[in-house]
């Protein structure tokens, strides 16, 4: 059981839209994946450094992956040389791997009785030693990935401060008067509120970062996850966010309409659209610091969950992400919804829902899994042609080397996939 295991229980512009879409043809589409070099570390035989990213990049070539969306934060660390955030993997004492209280103990017996001790300790001891102090997993993945012919884009996890708990940012630590609140006043361990310029600034901080000084070829902001599972759930029985009460925000929502929102519902329209302005703000100064590069988003359905099934009422309500407002604007240029359904809903679904957001605007991409059998992927390839997807995204790259079926897969995904390698 690798750590994605464990978290996975608890928890460019009009030019560059037009060239996908020149790309596609009846028998093929764009083929990509998310790629996290600290999971794919943990996978057995695979070496630290260049060589390890030239093995996980001469993979997803051999898949058909063209487009790798690269991770460069892991929960509050860094993946890359960054003068903002602390580098990976350092996690705290008190961690998902090494719970200190009776009460997180037993959370994590609940979940994982089988789980001996001494492996936890064994997957923490793994972790720790993943020093990106000392090793630029992005300037390594860029330059290798030219050299093959990929685009590697970088992967943004913008609105998380932590992963499961114990790899919280020091921005975060060091700033608890910035932290989300609740309707009951309670505040969040470690998520940081964007009502606040100045967390406005830090994490633009980090997109400036990774457009001035790597040459990557797009930004995928990541807003689904967010931190500490132990603030589960983060919406209420509804589905919306129970976070955006800081003081200035309510401050200034009753200086406008003259009303105290602890005195409305929860998901009240002028208040949820009033809570998603900052995110609204911050992405209208994405757009404008990443210097033409495309910008893509992962966001929320209707029926999406997030951790032990608890419901996310969509983008707006749920994340409090106005992603029709940022379509509208031009500040993105692809989406896609994350694949997490509820009873009762399907990828399609989720799929025809965003259309419906985005007002046909942007690109819209088919979120999949990296498959176990041919016929799976074959089923999602169907789809996203018949939905019309740009691209399928298939999360996430490290899973092809699990598969004892690997090259066969590989085979049936390259035959499907535009490989723009081979052009010319």
């Amino acid at each position: 059981m690798d750590r994605r295991s464990f978290l996975g229980m608890l928890a460019a512009s009009a030019v560059g839209r037009t060239g996908l879409r020149a790309e596609t043809d009846s028998d093929r589409l764009i083929l990509s994946a998310p790629l996290t070099h600290s999971d794919w570390m943990l996978r057995p035989g695979i070496v630290w450094g260049a060589d390890g990213v030239r093995h996980m990049l001469d993979a997803c070539k051999a898949t058909g992956w063209s487009h790798i969306y690269w991770r460069t934060l892991d929960g509050g660390r860094s993946l890359y040389k960054s003068k903002l955030v602390t580098p990976g993997e350092h996690v705290a004492y008190d961690s998902f791997y090494n719970p200190v209280s009776p009460e997180d103990r037993g959370l994590v017996n609940k979940f994982f009785p089988d789980v001996t001790p001494e492996r936890m300790r064994e997957i923490m001891e793994k972790i720790a030693a993943l020093d990106y102090s000392v090793f630029d997993s992005l300037a390594a993945a860029v330059n290798y990935g030219h050299q093959i012919g990929l685009k590697v884009h970088a992967w943004v996890s913008i609105n998380e401060d932590d992963h499961a708990w114990g790899i919280r940012s020091d921005f975060s630590l060091k700033h608890p008067e910035y932290r989300w609140r609740r309707r009951n006043g309670e505040y969040y361990r470690s998520q940081l509120s964007f009502t606040f310029p100045e967390v406005r600034e830090y994490k633009l901080g980090i997109i400036k970062e990774l457009v001035e000084n790597y040459a990557i070829d797009g930004l995928f902001v990541d807003w689904l996850r967010t931190g500490d599972v132990r603030d589960n759930p983060q919406t209420d029985s509804q589905g919306v966010a129970d976070h955006g009460y800081e003081e200035p925000l309510v401050k200034s929502f009753q200086t406008k309409y003259g009303r105290d929102p602890h005195d409305l519902a929860n998901g009240d329209d002028r208040w949820v659209r009033f809570r998603a302005e900052p995110h609204a703000d911050f992405m209208r100064s994405v757009r404008k610091v990443a210097r033409g590069l495309p910008v893509s988003v992962l966001v929320a359905h209707p029926w999406c969950y997030r951790g032990l099934q608890d419901k996310i009422d969509g983008s707006l309500r749920g994340l409090l992400l106005d992603v029709n407002t940022w379509a509208r604007e031009g500040l993105i240029d692809s989406a896609v919804a994350a694949g997490y359904y509820m009873s009762g809903s399907t990828p399609e679904m989720a799929f025809e829902a965003l259309r419906k957001e985005t007002a046909g605007k942007v690109d819209l991409w088919l979120y999949a899994w990296v498959p176990a059998k041919v016929s799976d992927f074959e089923r999602d390839f169907a789809l996203a042609k018949k939905l019309g997807a740009a691209r399928i995204l298939l999360w996430e790259a490290d899973y092809i080397d699990s598969r004892p079926n690997k090259e066969e897969l590989q085979r049936a995904m390259s035959s499907r996939a535009i490989l723009p390698w081979q052009k010319g």
